[in-house]
């Protein structure tokens, strides 16, 4: 379409499907509002805009068909409605569409209502050569995840062109795609990459919402992480960026925020939603309609219980899908999206969405909102617990063995119920939201003070052990225990039985110089430092990696019982440091800091070969008698070589807090 005309006629369209869709030969609009009176229609051109009402309004969808129109118009809408409570209707605000492919413009929390140069929605065309691509379709079984950030994990990378640092682009460079099979992993999980803001009081402080948890638009790819080399769009970018990690046989699963919405609390800005239908698309107090429920802990939390919010959700699932080739989700606060909604239900059903990864972080701040163990088959939870008991093990002694076996076993008595398998616990020991790994044994207490609120925010529960100093020290024997709780954790974590999810760094020594919770430090605070990596922690995750993904009993589907086969064959065996098995009364010494458990071999594919996995947690070495036969050392953390082939007959001296891995041969 060129030059706006004045003179415009929107035929009526029809009102489906929700957006502003390109046939070739013009553009059809389309409008969700159970409770507009009009809606208009403003098109944008250079310094022009004209209003167009939107004709025709069937089943609450408003829509319109204006011919001549194509990719790359701007446009937005005016929303007018009743002065009613729980209603914001205001007729000179301009409204992005809740199903805009791209944002443009520019949003100012200092703009008026009707600003023309604030944020608009823009048609786009949906073509793109995806040539052979096909996700790589791992099995849960054999997954690892690796959680990371998009501008974080390559703003600093040395080996990437300066242009594309901090992209999608960058994430697929070649130097990455290095980097992911040098360390084994088989997924990259993003942290939010829809469009989103920086809320109001982060932009007034001069910081930014680094994380993204503060969506605004589900259908559009973040236009910040975008290079645009060669004039490409955010759209393109992204969709480059997929269909190379899935030619390096790498998914891409994206932690999705639909839980709220950027518009936050009563005090919070009119950007999109609250303009167009404030008490269908969020969740208001029956008795206080001019307030939100706050089960996200961000202002607002979306209605999923009505019909078309339900929609707007599944439709946005579906486009990640199908159009960007995603393989997978994890859901912000996930219970704030099943509270009197048909979305575990839908999502069930979805024949598109049964090919994907689920993943749920299965609580919200609402009542009742810890739900681990809660989600249905087909389903895959973060496990806490599991990072907690492991943190509690070996770095505080709040758990003791009995809590470990249960974690190292899958986490049974959570997930072990209406057919899951040992995939619906996704394991881990940090994530983005509290310490790194470093951090972790480098710091008794957060240190937030960067972020402007008095260090209040973040949690005090850590479960975290600065080995003797607080932060960085060049004491050698604090340096050692550092260097060995983290092997050690790492250890545990890729013989555990679930799905491992590495924080992006962890591997490397990233630090956060003690900040717990780094959601506003889009700075060299929380980007890699990869001049600084440890190159020999690299290599030991790694090799952990490589040893998971080599023998099939550390990646079992099926959970271990512990009973004999047919042919008097055992899943497991948890063993005594004193050469036999535990007993009952063994599992209640508080004093216990020893614990062994033998892997028999599966009944699919690979190795027939018998594995023991010995455990030291005291502050000196153990010796473990160790079952009949003759064993092969495959690793050893607590040693300088720790993937060295060693014989082990009848006792192993295990290092003080280390993990050692055992072949039968």
């Amino acid at each position: 379409m060129g030059a706006l005309s004045v003179a415009a006629i929107l035929a009526a369209g029809r009102p489906w499907p929700l957006g502003a869709h390109w046939d070739g030969a013009g553009v059809n609009f389309t409008l969700f509002s159970a409770h507009a009176e009009r809606v208009d229609l403003c098109l944008f051109d250079g310094g022009k805009m004209v209003a167009l009402p939107l004709p025709k309004c069937t089943d609450q969808v408003w829509h319109g068909y204006l011919p001549g129109a194509r990719p790359g118009l701007c446009y937005a809408f005016r929303v007018q409605g009743p002065d009613a409570p729980g209603q914001l209707f205001d007729a000179r605000r301009f409204l992005v569409d809740p199903y805009a492919r791209e944002l443009a413009g520019i949003f100012s929390y200092a703009q008026t209502a009707a600003a023309p140069e604030g944020l608009k929605s823009r048609v786009v065309a949906e073509t793109f050569d995806w040539g052979d691509d096909a996700p790589p379709s791992i099995p849960w079984a054999d997954s690892v995840l690796y959680e990371t950030h998009v501008k974080g994990s390559t703003r600093q990378h040395p080996g990437i062109p300066e242009a594309l640092r901090g992209s999608y682009a960058g994430l697929a460079a070649p130097a990455m795609l290095d980097y992911f099979k040098r360390l084994g992993i088989t997924a990259v999980n993003l942290l939010p990459v829809h469009c989103f803001l920086d809320e109001e009081r982060l932009v007034r402080s001069g910081r930014a919402n680094y994380w993204g948890y503060n969506t605004l638009a589900f259908f559009a790819p973040e236009p910040r992480y975008a290079a645009r080399v060669g004039g490409q769009s955010a759209i393109a970018e992204f969709r480059g960026m997929v269909r190379t990690l899935h030619a390096a046989g790498i998914e891409v699963i994206l932690d999705v925020v639909f839980n709220h919405s950027a518009e936050t609390d009563e005090f919070g800005p009119t950007i999109s939603f609250r303009g167009i239908d404030n008490r269908s698309y969020y969740r208001l107090p029956p008795d206080d309609p001019e307030r939100y429920e706050n089960y996200s802990g961000c202002g607002n939390t979306l209605n999923l219980a009505h019909p078309r919010v339900l929609q707007l959700v599944m439709d946005a699932l579906r486009y990640w899908v199908g159009e960007m080739h995603v393989d997978g989700f994890r859901f912000d606060l996930a219970v704030a999206l099943t509270r009197d909604s048909g979305f575990l239900a839908a999502v069930r059903q979805d024949p598109l969405l049964a090919s994907v990864k689920l993943i749920a972080e299965p609580w919200d701040l609402g009542p009742d909102g810890y739900r681990l163990g809660g989600f249905p088959a087909g389903w895959s939870e973060w496990n806490d617990r599991f990072r907690d008991d492991l943190r509690a093990f070996w770095l505080t002694g709040e758990a003791g063995i009995g809590a470990l076996a249960q974690r190292l076993a899958g986490s049974s008595e959570l997930f072990a119920r209406d057919g899951r398998a040992t995939s619906a616990g996704v394991n881990y020991i940090t994530a983005h939201d509290g310490f790194t790994l470093r951090d972790l044994v480098s710091y008794n207490e957060k240190h937030n003070e960067l972020n402007g609120e008095d260090n209040r925010d973040g949690t005090t529960r850590n479960l975290s052990w600065n080995c003797g100093a607080e932060g960085p020290s060049d004491d050698p024997a604090i340096q050692q225990r550092r260097c060995r709780l983290q092997r050690a954790l790492l250890a545990t974590l890729f013989v555990a039985q679930g799905v491992p999810m590495l924080q992006g760094g962890d591997e490397l020594g990233r630090t956060q110089s003690g900040n717990n919770n780094a959601y506003c430090q889009d700075n060299i605070l929380t980007w890699t430092d990869w001049a600084q990596a440890d190159n020999e922690l690299i290599d030991f995750t790694a090799g952990l990696i490589a040893l998971r993904r080599r023998f099939p009993q550390l990646r079992r589907s099926a959970w271990l019982s512990g009973q004999a086969d047919e042919f008097g064959r055992r899943d497991v065996i948890w063993w005594h440091a004193d050469g036999r098995e535990m007993r009952g009364e063994d599992w209640q010494s508080p004093q216990q800091d020893t614990l062994g458990f033998v892997l028999g071999p599966t009944d699919g594919a690979g190795p027939r070969q018998t594995l023991l996995v010995l455990i030291n947690r005291a502050a000196e070495a153990q010796r473990f008698a160790l079952p009949p036969g003759n064993w092969q050392q495959l690793c050893d953390s607590g040693s300088d070589a720790p993937f060295a082939p060693l014989p082990r007959r009848d006792v192993s001296p295990v290092a003080a807090r280390s993990v050692q891995i055992l072949l039968q041969s």
